[in-house]
């Protein structure tokens, strides 16, 4: 069965452009123009994953996203004209898997949806990622690269694993923070930065130009693997 992505977006050449894109590539694609008709498009057609525009006539997107996440766990990118860190992070904070911004690649953004749509399956079901170089055994709690174990510290691994659980998706600092450190240091990105450093080094990434571990400025980070 073809994945199904729901397009929730006002306007209608941008539905059309993106509806042509994905049906030639075999996706199964459902409308709606208004928040209202998008979340009732959501719970009755269930799609795999959801493309939301944040300027819709009856309600903001992000409100539209919190409250998806109220009763599903449906991969949402979001694709909107507002391109400050303050909206994406505010989006990713809501639980968007990623951010593009108009105007965008069609390239790129099937890319995007490629990646949202290989990883959709439940986090805990996704045991082992590996590149044939990177192993992130999750099970085992074990980091192997190019067969030899990578001796990690607990926090260094609880910031891998978290973006291991999500991979190719953006996970902002504030949920690193609180998640790995706690709710107290949700500020201190400092900390932050010193162990995605030591896991570049660790890892053999190329801290100006990193293959595993990519820099979302200002909102947060990306672990890219398979």
């Amino acid at each position: 069965m073809n994945a199904r992505i729901l397009i929730i977006d006002d306007e209608a050449q941008i539905r059309k452009m993106l509806r042509i894109a994905l049906k030639s590539v075999g996706y199964d694609v459902i409308e709606a123009e208004t928040a209202e008709a998008g979340l009732t498009a959501l719970v009755r057609q269930q799609p795999e994953l959801v493309i939301l525009d944040l300027g819709l006539p009856d309600g903001d997107g992000q409100q539209l996203l919190a409250e998806i996440r109220t009763f599903s766990q449906v991969p949402v990118m979001v694709l909107s004209v507002r391109q400050s860190d303050t909206d994406k992070v505010k989006a990713l904070d809501h639980g968007a898997q990623d951010y593009v911004t108009k105007p965008f690649s069609m390239e790129e953004l099937l890319a995007r949806v490629r990646a949202l749509l290989r990883d959709r399956q439940p986090a805990q079901a996704q045991k082992s990622l590996t590149d044939g170089a990177l192993e992130i055994d999750l099970s085992r709690r074990l980091v192997m690269l190019h067969q030899q174990q990578v001796e990690l510290t607990p926090k260094e691994y609880a910031v891998l694993a978290m973006l291991a659980r999500h991979p190719n998706c953006v996970i902002t600092q504030t949920q690193l923070l609180e998640q790995v450190w706690g709710p107290s240091h949700r500020e201190d990105s400092h900390y932050l930065r010193i162990v995605i450093s030591h896991l570049r080094q660790k890892l053999g990434d190329d801290p100006t130009e990193p293959h595993y571990l990519k820099t979302e400025a200002g909102i947060g980070y990306r672990l890219v693997l398979g």
